[in-house]
Formats: C-alpha cells, structure tokens, sequence
C-alpha cells in the first residue's frame, strides 16, 4: 500500500512525527479488508501473539494471554492532563500536559524498534454520522488492531471520511517492554489526544473504547451540547412492532451486558415482548429537533467479562461468542476449545491456564486457595452483528429515541426493587448518588458503599461538579425528558439469600418502567420517589414466597436517613462546584423522611 494511502495533510504529518519518535521498521495502514485481516493473523499465529481454537467447534475464533501484570484497566496509572487541576476534578488523576508529554515521550522514544507501527483510521458510530467522531490508533500492537476491527468501523471508508474533516482524536499506543512501571494512560482533552504505553490489556490500549468513547468524548460532549454516558441501549418490541428503548447505567458486576440483551422469561413469554440489543457499555446520546433525546452505540463489538457468563446469565452472548470471538485470558482445553469459571458444562479435568502453564480440576496455590483456570476479568472480543438480539438500527445515522433512563447499584438492604424520580433535577441526584456495595471481587472491604455517580466515576474525562451541571443543562433542552428510575436487583432477606431472581425476571421491571413512561399505571409516593403498587408489577409464573415482593418494594425511613450521611461526605469533595440543586434535592429527600 502506497506510504500515506490520504490527502489529510494534519494526519500524515502527525504519523510522520510519531513514527520519527517510536522509530518503528515499518509502517502498515488498515484498511479493514477481510484479505489483510488473514495477513494479520497468520504473522500473529506464527509468534504465538494468538493461538488458533479448534475451527469446528469454534470459527474465527483465537486465544490471547496477556502479561500477568496486566490483566485490567490500571484506574491508578490513568491520567486527564489539563492546564489547571481544577479542570480534572476530584474524581480524576491528574497531570499537567507537558509532564505528561515529556514522561510518556521517554517510554515512547525507540519502542517500537524491530516492530511494525499500524495505522487504524476508526469511527466511533456510524461512519458519517452526526453522532460520530473519527479517531487513528497508532500501535504495534497486532492483538490491538485485531480488536479494533470488532470494536469499531476501521479502515478504508474512515480515510475517506477523513478527507471531508480535519477532525479526529490523536491514539499513540505501544507496549513497549510491558513494565508496569512504564505503564501511562494519558489523556489529553484539550488537544483531542491519547497516549497509552507500557501495556497490553484491552480497556488500556483499545483506544477507541474507555478512553475516546468515554473520557475523551464526556469532555467533548460537554462543549458540544450532548452526553457521552456509560450506558447500555435495548429496545423493548410489543407484539404490535411498537418499540421503546431504554438507556441504563450500573457499576461493574451488577449485570449491565446481561440485561442488555435479556431473553423474556416464560411467564410473559405470552405477551410476545422481542429484545433489541443496540449497545451493552456506551451511549451517545442527543437532543433532536424533536425535543427528545435520541441515542446510538458508538462501538461494534462486545468487550465483555467471560467468568459467569453461562446460558443461565447470559444465553443470548453464549450464542454470539460460537464464532469469530478473540478470547483473552481464558483457559485452554485439551480439544482446541475455551472455558472459565461458571461457564456451561462440567469443568473440565486439565487445560493449560491463562498463564499458559498446565492446569488441572482442584488445583490450589501453596496458600491452598483454588488456582483458577481463566483470570476473573478474561474477556471475549465480538461483533454485536453475531447477537441473536442485535438491533437492526445499530447503523441508522439517527440512533433511537430514549423513554427511559434507569440508574442501578448493587445494595443489600437500602434500595428498594424500583423507584421511579420526581422529575429530571431529581432525577439527577438519584444518578449522582448511586452507589454499590463492595463484592468479593472487589478491591476493599466487603461490604463498604462506594459511590459510582451514573456509573462514571472512572470515565468521566473532567470535573464531576461540572458533569452534573451539564446534566441538569440537558434536561432544559428537551421539551420531552425521558423519566428515570433507580432499580436494585441485589435486595437481600435477613438470612441474606437474594429477594428477587433477577436476570431474566428484570423485564417485569422494565413492564412497569414502560408503563410509567406512557401512564399507563399509578404509583406510590414515597420520600425517594414513586414505587409502584405490588399488583402493577406482572408476576405470572413467577411464584415468590408470602410477602416477598411487597418487602422487595419497602422504603425503610431509619436506614435512609443513615445513607445521607454517606451522601453528604461524597458531596463535599465536590466543594463550592457542587451545583446548588443537588444540595437542594438532599435537603428535601432529607426533610421527607423526617417529616411524620
């Protein structure tokens, strides 16, 4: 392929200064045909980068094992570099740019000597849409090019699309010598600019994803009138092909992908309800000159955790992943296939583990703790077009019309099974109060609350203070706000076993949502919000024991009144920038539950 297959002058003068500084042997443009994929793949193979799987069993599938040192996103070596700190907010780690510039420069500077620099033009949405925005990932990275084809629309027709702007967001990746004390995820919003060196692993170095879709984008979005949100995307068809689409944001393991793209349960599977899968992770979401807000997934592929996805949690990924899926940090079987902990089927007896080493059934660590066949965060890469649930408007420039927004956390006693808010404002604590309580895959104490405002804690590229300002300036943009709900799926009894079944049962809950959004039902007003009335929440086939749901639905005054004090500690790291409303909400949730 010709040196600079484009005409955009900033593009090849932005590789030519990066190739000057990686120094790389040779540069190799994607072009995102099927022919140049083989290619990679083929090379990757025959360095052991990626292992071929047994192709009958599972086609176009492969296995990567990344260092042990760099299995998950590393939050404490990611960085927003703005002029002023203020500006990072307290939610972010922050750096000056040109301390940023001049560490990683140093980490950069020769590193992909003996190496091929890859240039992958990629949109995030639909190539050409007014939603999308173009970014080119450097790396030398086979694995990350490789992912990048699933995850976004790479290649060729973005080229081309980059002749018509001049805009797109600057990706430098390299491995370098993996050494987690090389490691840096820098971004730089100002100059529309990502530089990830040091590692490996997927949310580090697919920069398309966290990084652009999220930090870069929330930064952009704010400027631009739009938000950027992780959230997922599904469609709810009746049987008259009428459809709603829901957005909803949960911190990490509380089933976002799951529900995502539910199976109805056999109890309504009578009423005829399909599910339509536009996006498990992100949102970009727009107010239309209808006053309404509309929404498209930016990506187009799944990024997913493996452990725990079985045809129980999840049967509708277990179908996508059957073929053309990149597996990272799984367990290899005897017979060419994957496995992890909880898939379906018995465990296997051996395999050679995501370290590569031999493994066996009941194997323990010298601490006689269980040695595990797959890293609890191993992942699968796969095109959403390989769902059974897809939506068929993942590539309409326009996305889908937003009903509802549904807020989530994983609490034991505090939050009821669903609460629908008062209005937008309110609406906007409920998403900047949201919060989870440790589990046991989490670093810290068991137990312990941590606040995860709209599930972005981690990903929103500026000040938080500023973030939920934003979101209160949205609301008064539309002339027809979605409602939105807080839903908790984790209520627990006093033996501590789980109240609801969840998973597929959800779309009771989702029912209601809908119900709401179209008045179709009444509702309980409560001091958090609108419960609704047991009988409104469709229970056919579902057989809970006496008073279960009832308990499910309880707003116990004495437990919420304690959680204003976790409130209130979160609120005031925020200081003067904390916009007055949601101090305004708090005093009112707080003079509710006081009141008789």
């Amino acid at each position: 392929m010709d040196k600079f297959p484009t005409h955009n002058k900033k593009l090849k003068e932005w590789v030519s200064k990066m190739a000057k500084l990686c120094q790389p042997d040779s540069i190799v443009w994607i072009d995102g045909s099927d022919g140049q994929k083989k290619q990679l793949e083929e090379e990757a193979f025959a360095t052991d980068e990626i292992i071929r799987l047994n192709q009958e069993k599972l086609p176009g599938c492969v296995l990567h094992r990344t260092h042990p040192n760099d299995v998950a996103r590393t939050e404490h070596l990611t960085f927003i570099c703005t002029k002023k700190k203020h500006d990072a907010g307290p939610n972010n780690n922050w750096m000056p740019p040109a301390t940023g510039y001049k560490k990683a420069r140093e980490i950069f500077k020769g590193a992909m000597r003996g190496r091929t620099m890859y240039v992958v033009p990629f949109s995030m949405g639909p190539v050409g849409s007014e939603f999308s925005k173009i970014g080119v990932e450097l790396t030398d990275s086979k694995y990350v090019v490789l992912n990048m084809l699933i995850m976004t629309r790479a290649g060729e027709a973005v080229l081309r699309q980059l002749e018509k702007e001049d805009d797109f967001t600057k990706c430098l990746h390299s491995k370098a010598e993996l050494d987690v004390n090389k490691r840096l995820i820098l971004h730089f919003p100002e100059d529309n600019t990502i530089w990830s060196v040091g590692s490996g692993y997927g949310g580090n170095v697919l920069l398309g994803k966290k990084c652009l879709s999220l930090r870069i984008a929330s930064f952009i979005a704010r400027k631009e009138q739009w938000l950027a949100e992780h959230m997922l995307i599904m469609g709810i068809e009746e049987p008259n092909g009428h459809i709603e689409y829901i957005a909803a944001a949960f911190p990490s393991a509380c089933g976002k992908t799951n529900l995502a793209m539910l199976i109805p349960p056999e109890g309504l599977k009578k009423k005829g309800y399909r599910i339509w899968t536009v996006g498990d992770d992100i949102a970009w979401m727009r107010v239309d000159s209808d006053g309404q807000l509309w929404a498209i997934n930016p990506e187009s592929g799944f990024f997913g955790v493996a452990p725990g996805t079985n045809s129980d949690s999840n049967p509708a990924m277990v179908e996508t992943i059957k073929k053309d899926t990149i597996f990272t940090n799984v367990l290899l079987k005897p017979d060419g296939t994957v496995w992890w902990e909880g898939a379906d089927g018995d465990v296997p007896n051996e395999g050679i583990n995501w370290q590569g080493k031999p493994w066996k059934s009941g194997m323990k660590d010298a601490e006689g703790k269980p040695v595990l066949g797959a890293n609890p965060n191993a992942r699968f890469t796969v095109p959403i077009k390989n769902c059974p649930t897809a939506s068929f408007r993942l590539e309409q420039h326009h996305g889908v019309p937003i009903s509802a927004i549904i807020f989530g956390g994983r609490r034991q006693h505090l939050a009821p099974l669903v609460y629908e808010a008062f209005n937008w404002q309110h609406g906007i604590f409920v998403g900047a109060t949201m919060a989870s309580e440790r589990t046991a895959a989490q670093v810290g104490k068991l137990g312990e609350v941590r606040r995860d405002p709209m599930a972005m804690f981690p990903f929103c590229g500026y000040n938080m203070a500023f973030y939920f300002r934003h979101w209160l300036n949205m609301g008064k943009k539309m002339t027809k706000a979605p409602k939105i709900f807080h839903v908790n799926w984790f209520r627990q009894d006093e033996k501590g076993k789980f109240m609801w079944p969840g998973f597929r049962e959800n779309l009771r809950v989702l029912e209601w949502v809908l119900d709401r959004c179209s008045n179709k039902v009444y509702a309980v007003k409560t001091p958090i919000g609108y419960v609704p009335q047991p009988a409104d929440i469709d229970m056919t086939g579902l057989h809970l024991p006496g008073d279960t749901l009832e308990k499910l639905l309880e707003v116990h005054k004495e437990d919420w009144l304690r959680e204003l004090k976790g409130i209130k500690e979160f609120f005031r790291i925020f200081k003067k920038d904390l916009p007055k409303e949601l101090w305004q909400e708090y005093e009112e949730l707080e003079a509710r539950l006081k009141s008789k």
